[in-house]
C-alpha cells in the first residue's frame, strides 16, 4: 500500500512549497518578512457589509442549512450587478449560481463536464486551478500563449487541428493572475466566434474585473452577442470588496453549464453560511464607493512599488489590472531561475514573492509581486530589494544615470 493515489500522482510537487517553508522558518526565528507572495487582501471588508453579516448572524434562523446554488436574493443581486456593470441580462434561476469563491466553482465545473482523456486548452502561465482543476478530473491540458492577441488565437486554431481528441473547453482569465494582462471586447468577440464555430466551451475567470488602472473597465465575455451559447464566467467578491476569507463567488452564463455545476454542488455542499450570502447581497446592491476606494488603494500601491523597483534597477512593466505585478527577473540574474531567486530574495532582503514557475513552465523567468502591503511597507520592501540587487551586481537607476 505504498503506491501513491492516482489523482495525487497527476499533481506535481507544489512549487511554492520551498518558498513557503523558508518563509515560515524565517518568521519562526523572529525575522520581519514582508510577504508579497500571496494575493491575500490586507484591507478590511467595508463596514456596511460587516454590519449586515453581524445583523443576520444574530438571527438563529440563519444558522440552518442554506442552499448550494445560493439564496434567491443573492442570485438576483449578481444578475443586477451584471446588468449595471456590463449591460448583460441574466436569468437568476437558470444562468446564475453562487460558489464558495471562484476557485471552488472552477474546480467543480471541471469535474462536472470532463471525461478522462479530454483535451482542455489553458493559458500558460496561469492560476494553478485553471489547469489542475481539469487534471484532477482526468483531462489532459494543452498550453496556449497567455497573451490576449493573435498569438493566442493562432495557437487555438493549431490546437483544434492537431489535438487528439479535439479540445472540449478553453480557459481564459483577464485581468490575469499572474500576468496582469487585460483583454478587449474585440478580442472576446474573436474568441467567441472561434468557440462557437468549433463547439468548444469557454470558462472565463473575471475575478479581478474591478481592479483596473486604465480609463476603460475590463469587459465581460458575456457582453459578446451569442457568448452565452458557449461561455460561463466566474466572478468573486474576494478582491472587489476585500472579502477573500468569506469565500463568496459566482458562475454566470450558459444555462447548461450552470445546471451541470448546480447538480455537482448539490451533492457536495449546502452553500455558504446564510449570513455571508446576505452580506454579499449588501455588497453587490449597496453603495459602491468602497469599490472605487479599493481600486485607488491598489493603484497607489502599484505606483509606489514600481517607482521603488525602478530606482533599484529592476525594470518591471506597469500592470493595467489585477493586484499583481508580473516581473521579469532582473537583468543579469535570469539564469538563477524564479525559485532560487525567490528563495534568495527572502533570505537576503526579507521579501517574499511568488516564483513564476509555480504558474506553469512558461512562467519561468518571472516572479509575481502582490500589492498586499501598505505603502510604507512597500517602500521598506523596495529599499531592501535595492540593497539585495546591488550585492548581486545590479546597478540602481541612480548609479546608471
Amino acid at each position: 500500500m505504498t503506491e501513491e493515489f492516482h489523482r495525487i500522482r497527476r499533481l506535481p510537487p507544489y512549487v511554492f512549497a520551498e518558498v513557503n517553508k523558508a518563509k515560515a522558518a524565517a518568521r519562526a526565528h523572529g525575522e520581519d518578512i514582508i510577504d508579497l507572495g500571496m494575493g491575500n487582501p490586507d484591507s478590511p471588508t467595508p463596514s456596511h457589509i460587516v454590519k449586515k453579516l453581524v445583523e443576520t448572524v444574530a438571527d438563529p434562523r440563519s444558522h440552518r442549512y442554506s442552499v448550494s446554488r445560493g439564496i434567491p436574493g443573492l442570485r438576483r443581486a449578481l444578475a443586477g450587478y451584471y446588468e449595471r456593470r456590463f449591460g448583460v441580462h441574466l436569468d437568476p434561476e437558470t444562468e446564475v449560481i453562487a460558489t464558495l469563491g471562484s476557485k471552488e466553482g472552477l474546480a467543480n465545473l471541471a469535474s462536472a463536464i470532463t471525461s478522462p482523456g479530454d483535451t482542455i486548452l489553458v493559458p500558460n502561465p496561469s492560476y494553478p486551478i485553471h489547469q489542475f482543476g481539469f487534471i484532477i478530473a482526468g483531462a489532459s491540458v494543452r498550453s496556449i500563449p497567455a497573451t490576449p492577441d493573435e498569438n493566442m488565437l493562432r495557437a487555438l486554431e493549431r490546437a483544434v487541428r492537431h489535438s487528439v481528441p479535439k479540445p472540449t473547453a478553453l480557459i481564459v482569465n483577464f485581468p490575469s493572475n499572474p500576468t496582469a494582462f487585460t483583454a478587449s471586447l474585440d478580442f472576446y468577440k474573436e474568441l467567441v466566434a472561434f468557440a462557437r464555430r468549433e463547439q468548444i466551451w469557454i470558462m472565463s475567470d473575471l475575478a479581478y474585473c474591478e481592479i483596473y488602472f486604465g480609463d476603460e473597465p475590463p469587459p465581460s465575455i458575456l457582453e459578446v452577442p451569442g457568448a452565452k451559447d458557449i461561455a460561463v464566467e466566474f466572478t468573486s467578491l474576494s478582491k472587489t470588496y476585500s472579502m477573500a476569507g468569506w469565500r463568496m463567488g459566482f458562475a454566470a452564463g450558459n444555462p447548461r453549464l450552470i445546471q451541470a455545476l448546480t447538480r455537482i454542488k448539490s451533492y457536495l455542499d449546502y452553500g455558504a453560511f446564510t449570513p455571508i450570502q446576505v452580506a454579499a447581497v449588501a455588497a453587490l446592491s449597496g453603495p459602491q464607493d468602497c469599490v472605487a476606494e479599493i481600486r485607488d488603494l491598489y493603484r497607489e500601491r502599484r505606483d509606489v512599488l514600481l517607482r521603488g523597483l525602478h530606482a533599484a534597477g529592476w525594470d518591471v512593466p506597469a500592470p493595467q489590472g489585477s493586484m499583481f505585478a508580473w516581473a521579469p527577473l532582473p537583468k543579469g540574474l535570469e539564469d538563477m531561475g524564479s525559485v532560487e531567486f525567490s528563495k534568495l530574495l527572502l533570505k537576503e532582503a526579507g521579501v517574499a514573492v511568488a516564483p513564476g514557475l509555480g504558474f506553469g513552465e512558461y512562467g519561468e523567468g518571472f516572479v509575481r509581486i502582490g500589492l498586499v502591503e501598505n505603502t510604507q511597507r512597500l517602500r521598506q520592501a523596495t529599499r531592501a530589494i535595492k540593497g539585495f540587487l546591488n550585492k548581486q551586481g545590479v546597478k540602481s537607476a541612480e548609479a546608471v544615470s
